[in-house]
């Protein structure tokens, strides 16, 4: 006898992912074509409050374990990369609600059908004003904020002349949630990958942000929720990235292995299954993924057994979340590289899941939280060399 998850658990959430999954896949090629996610995707994923998360229990929302949050983006993104990619997008976006003012967190969250979204990097300008602050900007990277219900931009504060100046309580770069009316959206959306996450630019102009519907990113203690707000945010958001594209990169596999069991290369009577180099590959390419899985949940198990134990996570408990994204992220590509090059000729053409995948996982590489720059962070503090480490 089987049993149905109770709502709101991990299981009910992940097997929701899987239950939609077909029908994300065969979505991919709309989504694709629409370059941001149709309207009945969205309200799938919304019903099974796929887009939420990270959102605290006290404000309705799941509040997922770390690991049990990363597998839910990596099933969505193993049928469709940009479904996943939105996923993601929003679920790490509420991490924000847990260090915001109970007014503001409820306006913006408290919603079921809330989808949050926006660009954490400081590319805005805002100025303190009687009641908050005023921001103008452009970001880019505004991935699902079609769709999104709050969309917020990480912004600098500056004095009269133009030059970085804290508030006197230290606010210095906050990530603001703007009206929904004074966000422009701009049409920059065109990419080789992930088309369907509509990760377009998006503008303010002189927008007045009340005091306090912001939050410092990485800065001060959340201030409710449980031990997961006290993960770091940049590392919970960087294997985000990498949840999403180690899903890629096991669609890939699937989708290789399927192929090779009945395609026969030109001039071949053999198919590619029996042929000992493309065994090889598939199998490679299997032990990476799997490989790169392991690393990202040994991190993050031992961070979050610190923070459900009370403690603080160290530098170290932030080098290893970060090294395990970026190498992840980075890993996941090369599985995908070897499943395309196996699969020859069938890969190049638009209605190959393979093509997909490939120009998926490496638009994917290309996000600052995981390029392959990111090593040197993780390398210099394994030296013992001073590194800044206020976004580990």
């Amino acid at each position: 006898m089987t049993t149905t998850p109770a709502p709101g658990t991990a299981t009910a959430t992940v097997a929701a992912a899987r239950t939609l999954g077909p029908g994300l896949a065969a979505r991919s090629a709309a989504i694709e074509a629409n370059r941001t996610l149709p309207a009945d995707v969205v309200a799938d994923l919304q019903a099974a409050d796929l887009f939420r998360l990270f959102v605290p229990a006290d404000l309705g929302g799941p509040e997922l374990a770390p690991q049990d949050a990363l597998d839910v983006m990596e099933e969505v993104a193993f049928h469709d990369g940009a479904a996943g990619w939105c996923v993601m997008i929003s679920a790490t976006t509420g991490l924000v609600s847990a260090s915001m003012p109970e007014d503001h967190a409820r306006a913006v969250y408290a919603d079921p059908g809330s989808i949050v979204g926006g660009f954490a990097a400081p590319m805005g300008r805002a100025t303190v004003v009687d009641g908050g602050l005023r921001i103008s900007g452009r970001w880019q990277w505004g991935s699902g904020i079609r769709h999104c219900t709050a969309i917020g931009g990480g912004c600098l504060l500056v004095g009269p002349d133009g030059t970085p100046t804290a508030r006197a309580d230290g606010l210095i770069a906050p990530f603001a949630f703007f009206d929904r009316a004074d966000v422009e959206v701009l049409d920059t959306w065109h990419v080789a990958g992930l088309q369907g996450t509509g990760s377009t630019d998006y503008t303010v102009t002189d927008a007045f942000v009340p005091e306090g519907r912001w939050a410092q990113l990485g800065a001060g203690r959340p201030v409710r929720g449980g031990a997961l707000y006290r993960m770091p945010f940049f590392g919970l958001f960087a294997l985000g990235v990498t949840a999403v594209s180690l899903g890629i990169a096991r669609r890939a596999v699937a989708e290789i292995v399927d192929l090779a069991g009945t395609k026969r290369p030109a001039g071949s009577s053999r198919p590619l299954a029996e042929r000992g180099a493309i065994q090889a590959d598939i199998a490679r390419a299997e032990a990476i993924v799997a490989a790169s899985r392991a690393f990202v949940a040994d991190a993050v198990g031992i961070a979050w057994d610190t923070v459900q134990a009370g403690d603080e996570v160290s530098v170290e408990h932030r080098r290893r979340l970060r090294l395990a994204a970026t190498h992840g992220t980075q890993e996941a590509a090369r599985a995908v590289d070897l499943a395309y090059t196996a699969a020859g000729g069938a890969a190049v053409y638009l209605t190959s899941p393979i093509q997909r995948a490939f120009r998926d996982v490496h638009v994917a590489t290309q996000h600052a939280i995981t390029a392959p720059r990111t090593f040197e962070l993780a390398g210099r503090l394994a030296l013992g060399l001073e590194t800044d480490t206020r976004n580990l």
